[in-house]
Order: structure tokens, then sequence, then C-alpha cells
């Protein structure tokens, strides 16, 4: 079975915790030391609350990112905070083709 990591917001991380993920709660202040930390653990996944990207220094994010064996990906709140733009949405909008 797949070994699965997420890093988040107590109310989303109680989801992903009833999934049977291992869930690190966390705010802004520790996400940079959970996400060293689970990355070091070498996780199949790990799954980052979109609403503490802020907090990752660019060069951790980056090596996250690039990891050859962990799968490193970016999920929304609960509430939809933190979710990637429509990039769809995004293309039409600038050249004006309605949907």
């Amino acid at each position: 079975m797949a070994r699965i990591v997420y890093i988040g917001g107590e109310a989303t991380a109680a989801g992903f915790r009833l999934a049977g993920l291992d869930v690190r709660s966390s705010d802004a202040g520790d996400a940079p030391a959970l996400l060293r930390q689970a990355l070091a653990e070498r996780p199949d996944c790990v799954l980052f609350d979109g609403t503490l990207l802020e907090s990752i220094p660019a060069p951790l994010f980056e090596s996250a990112l690039a990891g050859e064996s962990t799968l490193f990906a970016v999920v929304p709140d609960v509430n939809g905070g933190g979710a990637p733009p429509d990039l769809t949405r995004y293309v039409r909008d600038a050249l004006g083709i309605e949907a």
C-alpha cells in the first residue's frame, strides 16, 4: 500500500485522516519543517495544503517538485483555498472566447 503524507490545516487534515493518510497538521510557522521531515522519510506521495505555500522557501518548494522518489502535489484546503488557478478559463478570457 502506498504511503501518503498530508501536510495542512486541521479541518482538511481530518478528512485525509479518515481516508487513512499520514496527517501532519500545520500552520504557516511549522510548515517548512514538516515538509522537510516528510520528504526525508521518503513517502510515496506528499500532499501539501496550497494555503501554506507562501510559508515555504522557494528552494525547498523547487526541491520537493523535483524529487525523484516522492510525488509532491499541492491541494486546496477544505474551503477551496489554495487551489491552483483555472488555466483553461484564464486562456479563454485572454483570448476573448466565451465558454
